[in-house]
């Protein structure tokens, strides 16, 4: 039978909430047949007051949570997928929980805890810029995955490396002559991926003899806005070609934005790659489908994602295991970039 509520105990009794505290706190300021009254309902309907109540339902309860912000990225959709299954084949419940871009996952994820009595967490996508006192905060093991960062020793970590990895792809466009690669980048304040990727091109080029221009790095402003999606790139692109800036090269931070980026070219009367050269970052399937194909870098999202849920029933189970992995990208050459010389 379901643990009752203290206010279905009061409400049993007739009496506030109040009330039925003092009693079990053996108040002074309470009458002896309505203290009596309290305690007998209590006895009948097993009521565990407190966090006696709670730890007994959480030893229970086997659900973990997976936390996703940017749900309509199809990015996470491969990876949903292999979390159900692996939760589903250890009899575990699965709970998917999306977080609106404007929200903290850590506060989303303290307040699911108390709801769902979970076992486990996976933070999927989301800011890197949590503090370790907030996440101290969870009393579950959790994994973050797709992020990478110093969260420090102790925090479980799933990821590829983000700025190398953007690096290595604006690398790649220097190589084929590049000189003004423009950048559709995230927010100004974003603490995650969009800035780990923007770190990555800009030192690629710094490092490249390229110079910095800031005025070729479309920064995403409407808060709220899903950054990662072609509607992004599509706009970005827009207000690129309407600043009159030269470049010869978009790099779109997910291949999202480079689908939209294309789009907007199109709808300029330009061509790709003959006018402009478009790059991605993610492998989407549909970047592989599109024509023309993307180059990208491709993370391993299946092997990602097992990696996650595995260290994260691992850290259930109280393993001793590496907390940390880092996966490598795989440079894809599609026909949306070209050689210039």
């Amino acid at each position: 039978m379901e643990q009752i509520t203290i206010k279905e105990v009061a409400k049993l009794c007739g009496v506030g909430v109040s009330t039925v505290s003092r009693a079990i706190n053996n108040h002074p300021d309470i009458n002896d047949a309505t203290k009596q009254l309290v305690m007998e309902t209590i006895r009948k309907y097993n009521y565990v007051p407190n966090n006696s109540a709670r730890n007994l339902k959480r030893s229970d309860s086997h659900t973990v949570a997976v936390l996703i912000k940017g749900i309509t990225n199809p990015f996470f959709s491969a990876m949903i997928q292999v979390f159900e299954r692996e939760v589903s084949g250890r009899k575990y419940s699965f709970v998917l929980q999306h977080v609106e871009e404007f929200e903290d996952e850590v506060d989303v994820a303290l307040r699911l805890e108390k709801e769902k009595r979970l076992k486990g967490i996976v933070f999927l996508g989301g800011l890197s810029s949590r503090t370790e006192q907030k996440l101290q905060q969870l009393t579950v093991p959790y994994v973050i995955s797709t992020v990478d960062s110093d969260y420090g020793g102790e925090t479980a970590m799933v990821a590829v490396d983000n700025e190398r990895e953007s690096k290595r792809m604006v690398e790649y466009l220097i190589s084929c002559g590049h000189e003004k690669i423009a950048l559709l980048a995230s927010t100004k304040d974003d603490a995650s991926i969009g800035m780990l990727r923007h770190s990555g091109y800009r030192a690629a080029l710094e490092q490249g003899g390229r110079k910095y221009d800031e005025e070729l790095v479309m920064w995403t402003e409407a808060a709220g806005k899903e950054i990662y999606s072609m509607e992004n790139g599509y706009a970005l692109t827009k207000k690129l070609l309407d600043s009159g800036k030269e470049f010869t090269c978009i790099y779109a931070i997910s291949d999202s934005m480079a689908i939209g980026a294309c789009k907007a070219l199109f709808d300029a009367g330009k061509r790709v790659p003959e006018d402009y050269s478009v790059a991605g970052f993610d492998g989407l399937e549909l970047a592989a489908y599109y024509e023309p194909s993307i180059t990208t870098m491709r993370q391993p999202r299946r092997e990602m994602a097992e990696a996650s849920i595995g260290l994260l029933f691992d850290l259930i189970e109280e393993k001793e295991v590496e907390r940390r992995r880092i996966f490598e990208a795989e440079l894809v050459e599609g026909r949306s970039t070209k050689r210039l010389a």
